[in-house]
């Protein structure tokens, strides 16, 4: 790894915890991740990407989590839409026109949910003539948005169809308010995206197509281990969080003055749990995402449908261990290990708000309906007509 992101992350893991509990948002450090232009590793090596593997760049979500997972989350809307435009191809003219804007270490971030009773969107986008297309709604959970230079925003059309498209986050019209009251990742500003008319240009503009099932299929993979990857480096921080409480304690809180904890097979068995717990984790996620970039380069749709449905599998096994290991750290040191100074409650509360995003209950269900008959996972976007999912034969 390069010094400028070992160095990095050295300085940052310093103080998470106090940060979180202050609600200090790290805006210092999103600037020096697009200094070192962390979101320009996918891109060409011809505009000054790194080309990196999508194994590659997860591999850094996880060490960025495992430093501050809010810090790795905010990122998660502007992977997907460099993978987007990767998937469309670099000879298209939406990436010859957002290559350079992502080179220079510009950062997206995401304005796609809505709280509504129903799927219809309420954002609209319309024409009006002589002040050109623009843009109005409320968006919610706009992950990253507050510390991005553009935000991805998911509208209907004048023509009633499904669109996507980008505007500048300090373009007139645009709020982005740091309303999340969520008990976990309380520094990702996951919270209210307001559009008032803003202005919208005709080729930031970006079509639906929910027919082209393969590309949904890696853009929903994607988005999910960008999730799981979080998690991941999250089971890494309280491994070695648990460690550095329990090395300095001479204090063993079942039989006081007995046994050093660091000494107790009890703490040596919780410990290894943790580890073991962190390591398939990391595992697992790096594994499937390698699957998947392999299937979405060759375009091979049994691939991807293998790849999204061991996603899914992912989701579950990861995130279940994750939760388990984050509450049984607490094992090791009795009522001291929930003092707020240490913050070792935050590994749960984080998990398991991550794991709110996309409950995970519906990904189970999806696997264990298609090992019953056959039925991939379908995509329906907020807006559009479900489609009947495609049923083949079980394997």
């Amino acid at each position: 790894m390069p010094d400028a992101w070992n160095d990095l992350l050295a300085r940052w893991r310093t103080g998470a915890a106090e940060r979180e509990r202050g609600r200090d948002l790290p805006f210092a450090a999103v600037a020096e991740l697009r200094e070192q232009r962390f979101g320009a590793l996918r891109l060409p090596r011809t505009v000054g990407g790194a080309d990196a593997s999508l194994v590659d760049v997860l591999t850094r979500i996880v060490e960025l989590a495992e430093v501050d997972s809010n810090l790795a989350h905010i990122w998660r809307g502007h992977i997907a839409f460099v993978e987007q435009l990767r998937w469309d191809g670099w000879h298209t003219d939406a990436a010859a026109r957002w290559l350079p804007r992502l080179a220079a270490g510009e950062v997206m971030g995401n304005a796609f949910s809505e709280r509504a009773e129903t799927a219809e969107l309420t954002t609209r986008l319309v024409d009006t003539g002589q002040d050109g297309l623009r843009v109005t709604g409320t968006k919610h959970y706009t992950t990253g948005s507050l510390y991005a230079d553009w935000v991805h925003v998911a509208a209907i059309a004048p023509s009633g169809e499904r669109v996507a498209l980008a505007v500048r986050t300090d373009a007139p019209g645009v709020s982005i308010i740091d309303d999340w009251d969520g008990f976990g990742q309380p520094l990702t500003a996951s919270g209210t995206t307001i559009l008032d008319a803003v202005a919208v240009e005709p080729a930031d503009v970006f079509p639906v197509t929910p027919e082209d099932e393969d590309r949904h299929r890696y853009l929903r993979g994607v988005y999910q281990l960008s999730l799981l990857a979080v998690v991941a480096g999250i089971a890494r921080r309280a491994v070695a969080d648990t460690v550095d409480f329990v090395r300095p304690r001479r204090r063993t809180f079942g039989h006081a003055g007995e046994t050093r904890p660091i000494d107790d097979p009890l703490v040596h068995l919780v410990v290894g749990e943790i580890s073991a717990t962190a390591s398939a984790a990391r595992r697992i996620v790096l594994g499937v995402a390698a699957d998947l970039e392999t299937a979405a380069s060759v375009r091979d749709a049994e691939l991807l449908t293998r790849a999204e449905l061991d996603v899914y599998r992912a989701q579950h096994t990861v995130t279940e261990s994750v939760l388990t290991a984050t509450s049984r750290l607490f094992e090791v040191g009795g009522a001291s290990a929930t003092s707020r100074s240490r913050g070792l409650d935050r590994h749960w509360r984080n998990v398991r708000t991550i794991a709110s995003h996309n409950p995970v209950l519906q990904r189970v269900a999806a696997v264990g309906r298609f090992e019953l008959d056959g039925t991939r996972p379908a995509w329906a976007a907020p807006g559009a007509a479900t489609r009947a999912a495609a049923s083949v034969p079980a394997t």
